[in-house]
């Protein structure tokens, strides 16, 4: 304390020469020995302080890494992250294949609680039986069908069992420019051995002179009675007859000759084929070779050549 007092002694001694006080005189009191604070005066706060102004600040903390300590800590940071990242990747849940389970054979084991089954035949039991012959499934059938008249390819197609009217012309390449389909059932299933005659589309007005239909497998019968199967026969129509079409000296019947037939004949294709038959449906029984020149397609010149190749 007594630099602090030496100190405040030099001071009051400054003060004293500013003023011009007199010598003997302390600080604070006039020369003719009145208290300033009579006056209203004070002595400055600083003058009468106890000493603790004059300790040293004390120095503030504070927290300053540096350019270094930011790169080092970002570095920390970036490591921690990756050991995190391994950490988790290795920890991940993995799928796990399943043992399969052992097969139990349960021949010859009664079922528990089953009321039906009786107790357990004692006894050795009974030696196995020879397996039999494995049965072979059969092959589904192919159904031949004749396909004649206007149609890109006449003759005999192969189509697999519950085709329909429309299957067998697709396979015969489809109908050709003026056929008469609304003779045919597109949807009546064809059976094996049955024929679909494709004939001309009647002009507008006119009568159909060579209409398509179908001739079931076994109607190839005289007159309108043999051929049940043409037009809307219903499945499974048949007719009577003697089948075939020869006749006497190897002639071809018109009244029993199918549409192969008459399409063999020279001069006779497919369409004229189908117009004969379909003649043959709507007048009944040919009487005279001479009525081949009512069918449509067959002029004078053409009956001479078949005058003595067909007969009735």
């Amino acid at each position: 304390m007594r630099s602090t007092d030496e100190a405040r002694d030099r001071i009051r001694q400054r003060l004293d020469a500013l003023t011009g006080g007199v010598p003997g005189v302390r600080a604070g009191s006039s020369a003719d020995g009145s208290n300033p604070d009579d006056d209203g005066m004070r002595q400055p706060g600083w003058l009468e302080s106890d000493g603790a102004a004059d300790e040293p600040p004390r120095p503030r903390a504070r927290f300053a890494p540096g350019r270094g300590g930011v790169i080092a800590l970002v570095v920390v940071g970036v490591v921690a992250a990756g050991v995190g990242l391994v950490g988790a990747w290795r920890d991940r849940p993995s799928a796990q294949a399943v043992a399969p389970l052992p097969q139990v054979q349960t021949d010859g084991v009664l079922a528990a609680g089953d009321p039906t089954a009786g107790p357990a035949a004692s006894g050795p039991p009974d030696p196995p039986t020879a397996p039999g012959p494995t049965s072979v499934p059969a092959a589904p059938a192919d159904l031949v069908v004749s396909v004649v008249g206007l149609v890109q390819t006449s003759g005999l197609v192969h189509l697999p069992d519950g085709s329909r009217i429309a299957d067998a012309l697709a396979a015969a390449g489809g109908p050709r420019e003026g056929a008469d389909l609304l003779g045919l059932n597109m949807a009546q299933r064809v059976a094996d051995g049955d024929q679909i005659l494709v004939g001309v589309a009647p002009a507008d007005g006119r009568p159909v002179t060579a209409g398509s239909g179908t001739v079931r497998a076994g109607a190839a019968g005289s007159g309108a009675a043999g051929q049940a199967g043409v037009g809307e026969a219903g499945p499974g129509a048949s007719g009577g007859g003697v089948a075939g079409g020869g006749g006497p000296g190897g002639k071809v019947d018109l009244n029993t000759a199918t549409a192969e037939q008459l399409d063999a004949l020279p001069g006779v294709g497919p369409v004229t084929a189908a117009a004969i038959l379909a003649w043959r449906t709507a007048n009944g029984r040919f009487t005279d070779v001479e009525q081949l020149g009512e069918v449509d397609g067959i002029g004078p010149a053409r009956l001479e050549k078949l005058r003595d190749l067909v007969a009735v």
